[in-house]
């Protein structure tokens, strides 16, 4: 159920375990950190952790304490409120025996448990831009109770395998502070549980046998040693709750009062809703907003760039693609931008991130994606750079800056100069025709970038489809651009055209009755029915000819439509594939070859409402999200969706531009929205 600014999810003892067991709570703050696991209290991934903060030295994201098993005491009898998976699977922990009620609120994660009349809860929450993480216990029914709160300790980087031996760890503690060092690691965990009197009780245990569910049924190394140096004490009283906090920082950075931490962070979530006055008064465009939240970072990974950053009058701002495992890449970021800010009312945050990039560009080309823990950027797409220029658009539409298109106005002359003239991975402007070509052996470079052991699962050489429409739209705008600037524009409105002619005589499939994928690659025409097309026509300058719109529209509806987005692939294809699951080189294979993608819903309802004024019918297009954002990652949007019914969540639990592009249709289709853009 979703009530004002909460998702609520009751709970009946009778019921199945499984269900708290597949759906899992994340929480963000602000620099990519984040804390995450499943509301049975069992960390069923890799990547499950209470505190997960991202560093700068080492630099990356690591899982410090991978959970808390806490247990408390009522009237002589143990409760344990959750605890580890055994390869077996007997032993799942026994909150879900007590559990009454398990609700987001304002993106704080709540528990209330229920025992022979004491009612209690626990409440987790992330400090926003730091690394610090708040688990609150609060007696709300009976007398009193005691608390013990083990943390069992990590510090290995999330991304990384499990650990087969958990290594030497070094506790020390002062006056009620405690703090754990590992000797492999420089990293300094400091916790404590407030307020006093409380006790530590040094009673080392280490587990060899914790298994991640997720990670076994994915094929991967799922076992992994746990180690915790001892666990904490506390009495509950109704006029006293206990918080357990953990922090990076140091010690007089936590000379807070831990309970005023939620208050703080529902309050600043009610400031984010009242930026975006549209999403006041719908439920489900406010938790789509809070979603958005999480995925909008200064990384914390890269602080002395933000030093560097400010020292230049700007900020550093990106967007984590996906959580748990993707950081921040370009084509994410460039599509996800006018869902995540311009919708939510982030106009500051969404310039910042355009500036952000544009110091990013080399050699004509926006990064592709920032690796985990390191510096470096890879820059291997074509088109995220592309996706850049309509990113821009749509800020300056929203906000009227024309500021921020005069001061980018070099970097984007010289990418159009670069593709010109020809870059890196074989991009280049064929200048026959005008079109985009790209290709390089061993890479990705579209959307469609699956790879596994050196496979490209769907390489799509020669000139794609959706890169021509990203192509034609930004020389389209930079005519305009530089139209305003009273800069040269003829050039670009010259190539716009050529590349519009060539696009209609080249791509339109007659037998078919849409348009090719691919065209000049290395087999010759790529005819499989794939959603790029629909790109051609959702764009603000569409370069497909109007007479064509409505064949590509029903085209995609009656190959690729389903009730979570579009499929990657027409079931007639051979390469079709109905379902995203199995190991690495399995779910890849399936990847980009029928599996469902919500973020592409927002395009086809742009080529939808361009076709049909049928505003109505496109918010039926969106009718199961609602239902959606009880499942998988609570509140969030995921990933992909298998191809076929029943449309089984996949990938990461909370995907940012799932969660945009939803956001997005969703606001553009609310009964009192229009349906221009």
């Amino acid at each position: 159920m979703i009530h004002d600014r909460q998702i609520v999810l009751s709970w009946d003892r009778s019921s199945d375990p499984t269900f708290l067991r597949s759906r899992e709570w994340l929480l963000t703050n602000g620099l990519g950190g984040y804390s995450s696991g499943t509301l049975a209290g069992i960390p069923a991934r890799k990547y499950h952790g209470l505190f997960v903060p991202n560093l700068a030295s080492p630099k990356g994201r690591h899982i410090l304490i991978s959970r808390c098993d806490e247990c408390v005491t009522i009237n002589g009898r143990e409760m344990h409120l959750g605890g580890a998976e055994y390869e077996a699977e007997h032993f799942v922990g026994e909150s879900h025996l007590f559990l009454r009620e398990f609700r987001l609120d304002h993106r704080i994660a709540v528990w209330t448990f229920e025992h022979e009349g004491v009612v209690f809860e626990k409440s987790i929450a992330m400090v926003h831009n730091q690394n610090t993480v708040c688990v609150q216990y609060r007696l709300l029914k009976g007398e009193a109770l005691d608390l013990q709160v083990r943390p069992y300790v990590s510090f290995r980087r999330h991304d990384e395998s499990p650990l087969g031996e958990p290594g030497m760890f070094i506790l020390e503690v002062r006056r009620g502070r405690h703090e754990v060092c590992h000797s492999d690691s420089d990293i300094v965990l400091r916790f404590l549980l407030r307020p006093g009197p409380t006790a530590f009780v040094t009673e080392e245990l280490e587990e060899s046998n914790f298994m991640y569910r997720i990670e076994r049924d994915r094929g991967d190394p799922e076992f992994e040693s746990a180690f915790s140096p001892g666990y904490l004490l506390a009495r509950l009283r109704p006029d006293q709750p206990a918080v357990f906090v953990a922090s990076t920082h140091a010690w007089e950075h936590l000379e807070f009062d831990a309970t005023a931490v939620f208050d703080a962070e529902r309050q600043r979530l009610k400031h984010l809703l009242s930026l975006a006055p549209a999403v006041q008064d719908d439920p489900v465009a406010a938790q789509l907003a809070m979603a958005a939240d999480q995925f909008i970072v200064l990384p914390g990974s890269r602080l002395d760039e933000s030093v560097l950053a400010q020292a230049s009058g700007s900020e550093l701002r990106s967007v984590y693609a996906g959580y748990h495992w993707f950081g921040d890449w370009g084509r994410d970021t460039m599509i996800s931008l006018e869902g995540l800010t311009l919708a939510t009312g982030r106009y500051r945050e969404a310039g910042a991130i355009l500036t952000t990039f544009s110091h990013y560009v080399k050699d004509g080309l926006l990064p592709n994606l920032f690796p985990e823990g390191e510096r470096q950027a890879l820059y291997h797409t074509v088109d995220a750079t592309l996706w850049y220029f309509h990113a821009i658009s749509r800020y300056v539409e929203k906000t009227a800056d024309r500021a921020l298109v005069r001061n980018l106005f070099p970097v984007l002359q010289s990418i159009i100069q670069q593709h010109l003239k020809g870059t890196h991975f074989n991009i280049r402007v064929d200048p026959t025709d005008g079109l985009i070509s790209a290709a390089a052996e061993g890479y990705q470079l579209t959307w469609m970038d699956a790879k596994v052991d050196g496979w490209v699962v769907t390489p799509r050489r020669g000139k794609p489809v959706e890169i021509q429409a990203l192509w034609h739209n930004a020389l389209q705008l930079m005519a305009h651009w530089a139209s305003e600037l009273r800069q040269p524009h003829e050039q670009y409105q010259t190539l716009a055209a050529q590349v519009r002619d060539s696009f209609n005589q080249r791509y339109w499939n007659e037998q078919r009755g849409c348009l090719y994928d691919v065209i000049d690659g290395p087999d010759g025409d790529d005819d499989a029915i794939r959603p790029n097309q629909i790109f051609t026509l959702s764009l603000q300058h569409p370069v497909l000819y109007q007479r064509h719109w409505k064949q590509v529209v029903d085209v995609v509806r009656d190959k690729l439509l389903t009730a979570y987005g579009l499929r990657t692939l027409s079931a007639d294809h051979p390469d079709y594939k109905s379902h995203y699951r199995g190991n690495l080189r399995a779910r890849d294979a399936a990847y980009h070859q029928g599996t469902v993608w919500p973020w592409l819903i927002g395009h086809y309802v742009d080529a939808y409402l361009r076709v049909y004024p049928d505003p109505a019918g496109a918010r039926g297009l969106l009718e199961a999200f609602p239902d959606h954002l009880h499942d998988a990652g609570v509140g969030s949007i995921s990933e992909i969706f298998d191809a076929e019914e029943p449309f089984a969540p996949g990938g990461c639990v909370a995907q940012a531009w799932s969660v945009a592009e939803v956001l997005r249709a969703w606001l553009k289709t609310r009964p009192a929205a229009s349906s221009s853009r």
